[in-house]
């Protein structure tokens, strides 16, 4: 393979690594800070150990999530140098606001909270997991603000006679509207994820009648939680995609397999389509509900994937393909909101059990329900392949293709090599990752009980 195609492999594994751990990252923070706030709210200590216990797959969680993305920063100046001489000035502000503040925020706090049990008040141990997770999402604003730019570059000027873009207007890049749909489906992703997380894991406790009061209470949290998550998720994403089709129509057209532009626009239930050929094999489409989806309403004009490509010709230059992989994108939409839709279905059973004080029945059915853990992991990655690969063949929209990203001195032998290290390597760290997580999940609550139940009486006895 070319240069540029390990590039973007090295750089897809490596992104693909790290966001397995980020989304839980951004919304188990919450949740435990909503656990111990309930426990200094109650002095219930079945919370204390809910915070605990949570609070230990927390960590094992951010550890590894700090190791893969620091190395995502790295790859920016070694394997991306001309993407990086091109808008550095202005993608190098959003990133650094990010490890100077959000970051030391988070992992600052982060120290504290491990350590001060029992050496803090209870009000203001509370507060240091809160600020953890106010970091944590900060950390991804400012990491959105700068992909944002990537996707709808704005607030920059063209100097050197174009091989450059400079910083002009910071607002801009701040408020880059792209970032007001992108961070908070980001981050009610997160949300969903880490309520599917603790969900899983109770349900799995509370189908072998394991500490029972304390996963149930876990669940009556989680699923709420949930609940408005996917729920606000679906919302948003539907924003998002209406956004989407006035900034990057061509990433609609493929997630949708639209060859031609139609209004109204039909909806793909399954599309069987020849690449090469831009044309359908098989398809089964929905008349008018892909204009729905642009516009609320049963009609309007969505741009298909011919006519994108002949005006972006006329206007980016021709000879050139402006088409981005279609299958990959058409299949990773369906992905995400086929996995966003079934966890919305089963937090809403599991809410069902909650409001009416039920035990979950033990049959094959429920006895899966620890495996959905998994949904949002599928729905996360598919969403950032989606959100990448459809804006193809472009690294910053409109500015810069690619292919012209890449590093001129790096060598394909090069790539090739830590391509190979890079991903046996994050392959050892997720196999560790999920055997600590799994390890600790299972044990359930018991020593924590154990060392709460300790240290409750050496109080008592001094």
């Amino acid at each position: 393979m070319d240069l540029v195609t390990l590039s973007r492999w090295q750089f897809a594994i490596t992104c693909v690594y790290h966001f397995f751990f980020v989304p839980l990252t951004l919304g188990l923070s919450v949740l435990v800070a909503i656990m111990e706030s309930i426990y200094v709210r109650t002095g219930n200590m079945v919370y204390k150990q809910m915070t605990q216990f949570w609070g230990k797959l927390f960590l094992i969680n951010f550890g590894m999530g700090v190791v893969t993305g620091i190395v995502m920063e790295f790859q920016f100046g070694m394997n991306w140098s001309e993407y990086s001489r091109f808008v550095g000035d202005i993608f190098g502000a959003p990133l650094a606001i990010e490890a100077l503040l959000a970051f030391f925020l988070e992992s600052t706090f982060l120290g504290i909270w491990i350590f001060g049990w029992e050496k803090l008040s209870k009000k203001v141990h509370a507060l240091t997991i809160w600020l953890v997770a106010i970091g944590s999402n900060l950390s991804a604003l400012w990491i959105l603000i700068a992909n944002s730019f990537m996707q709808q570059p704005l607030g920059y000027k063209l100097v050197e006679g174009g091989s450059r873009a400079i910083l002009e207007d910071f607002s801009q890049v701040v408020f880059n509207p792209n970032v007001w749909y992108q961070f908070p489906h980001v981050v009610f992703s997160g949300f969903t994820t880490a309520a599917i997380f603790v969900l899983g894991i109770s349900t799995y406790h509370l189908l072998r009648k394991k500490s029972v009061d304390f996963f149930r209470k876990s669940v009556q949290i989680a699923s709420v939680f949930g609940i408005v998550a996917t729920l606000l998720v679906v919302l948003v994403g539907h924003s998002q995609a209406q956004h989407m089709v006035k900034t990057q129509p061509m990433k609609m057209a493929a997630a949708e397999a639209l060859w031609r532009t139609a209004d109204p626009a039909s909806f793909s239930l399954l599309t069987i389509g020849n690449e090469s050929e831009l044309r359908d094999v098989f398809a089964i489409r929905i008349p008018g509900v892909l204009s729905f989806l642009a516009y609320n309403r049963f009609s309007g004009e969505v741009k298909g994937i011919l006519d994108l490509q002949a005006e972006y010709e006329q206007t980016y230059g021709e000879g050139l393909s402006y088409i981005p992989p279609i299958a990959v994108s058409y299949w990773s939409f369906r992905v995400m909101v086929g996995a966003g839709m079934l966890m919305l279905l089963l937090i809403a059973i599991l809410l069902f059990y909650v409001l009416k004080k039920k035990d979950l029945p033990r049959n094959r059915w429920t006895m899966l329900l620890p495996f959905m853990i998994a949904l949002p992991y599928f729905a996360n990655t598919a969403g950032w392949m989606l959100t990448e690969l459809g804006r193809q063949p472009w690294v910053v929209f409109g500015l810069m293709r690619t292919e012209d990203a890449v590093s001129a001195v790096v060598q394909p032998g090069m790539v090739l090599t830590t391509l190979i290290i890079f991903t046996l390597l994050y392959g050892l760290l997720m196999a560790a990752d999920i055997y600590l997580l799994v390890k600790y999940a299972k044990a359930g609550p018991q020593e924590l009980q154990k060392r709460t139940v300790l240290v409750e009486e050496e109080k008592y006895y001094e």
